[in-house]
C-alpha cells in the first residue's frame, strides 16, 4: 500500500474562469493530496465540473494555475497536456463511457494500447483489474451484457490501468442506484488509498461526499475550506 503524501500533487491557484459574461469559477483555489481522496461539491451549474476539467488540463483558465507536481498544466501545449492526461491522469464518467463493441477486457486494456502498449501485454495488465474489483469472468462481455454497477467497475478498472497519480471521477454514481453507489465509491476510495492516487470526486450527493476524506463546496464560483470527513459544514 502507498503512503500520502504532505505535499499536494495537484494545486490550483486563483482560478479564473467565465464563459461568455457569465462569471463560473472567481479565485478558486485548492490543494489536492497524493492517497486522499476529496469531494467537490455544488448545485447544477455552480462550476464544480468546470473545476474538475481546469484541474486535468481540459479547458484552459481564464487566469490563474493549476501545477501537477510542481508544473504548470497551462503552460504546456495541447499535445503535452494530452500525453499528461493519458500518462498521469485517470477518468471516471457518469455514464462509464465504455466503447460498446469491445469487451470489458479490450475496455480496459485500451489506455495502455493507445499509449503504445502492445496489444497482448495490454490485456494481460487489464486482466488484473478484474478479480480486485469483483469482476473475475466478466472480461469478454460487452457493456450491453453487464449491469449499470458492473459496466462503471469496468471504467474505474480502465482508469486504473495507467496507474494514475490522480483520479477524477465526475458524478460517478449519478446512474446508479444508492446500494451500488455505494459500493462505488467504497472502491474509488480503496483504490486511491491503495495506489496513492489521488481521488478528485465532482458530486451533488452527499452520501458520496461523505465517502471521501474531505470535502470542498462551490459557492458564488469560489471554494470553501477542505471539511474533513466527520466535521460540519
Amino acid at each position: 500500500m502507498q503512503t500520502t503524501s504532505k505535499s499536494p500533487i495537484l494545486t490550483a491557484r486563483n482560478i479564473v474562469k467565465q464563459f461568455g459574461s457569465a462569471p463560473v469559477l472567481q479565485n478558486a483555489s485548492l490543494d489536492i493530496y497524493p492517497g486522499r481522496a476529496i469531494a467537490i461539491m455544488g448545485p447544477s451549474g455552480s462550476g464544480k465540473s468546470t473545476l474538475l476539467h481546469i484541474l486535468s488540463g481540459i479547458l484552459q483558465p481564464d487566469s490563474g494555475e493549476v501545477l501537477f507536481s510542481g508544473r504548470a498544466i497551462q503552460a504546456l501545449k495541447e499535445a503535452e497536456r494530452t500525453a499528461l492526461r493519458r500518462s498521469s491522469f485517470g477518468f471516471v464518467f457518469q455514464s462509464g463511457q465504455l466503447l460498446p463493441e469491445l469487451p470489458a477486457l479490450e475496455n480496459v486494456a485500451l489506455p495502455l494500447i493507445l499509449g503504445g502498449a502492445k496489444v497482448d501485454a495490454a490485456k494481460q495488465q487489464a486482466a488484473g483489474y478484474f478479480s480486485p474489483l469483483g469482476l473475475a469472468g466478466l472480461e469478454n462481455r460487452r457493456p450491453g451484457e453487464m449491469s449499470g454497477g458492473q459496466a462503471q467497475r469496468v471504467a474505474i478498472a480502465r482508469a486504473l490501468v495507467t496507474r494514475p497519480a490522480v483520479l477524477f471521477a465526475d458524478e460517478p454514481t449519478g446512474a446508479l442506484d444508492a446500494h451500488t453507489s455505494h459500493e462505488v465509491m467504497t472502491l474509488l476510495c480503496e483504490a486511491s488509498r491503495h495506489t496513492g492516487a489521488a481521488l478528485v470526486v465532482v458530486t451533488h450527493d452527499p452520501e458520496v461526499a461523505h465517502s471521501c476524506d474531505s470535502t470542498v463546496h462551490v459557492r458564488e464560483g469560489q471554494l470553501t475550506a477542505p471539511i474533513a470527513k466527520g466535521e460540519t459544514w
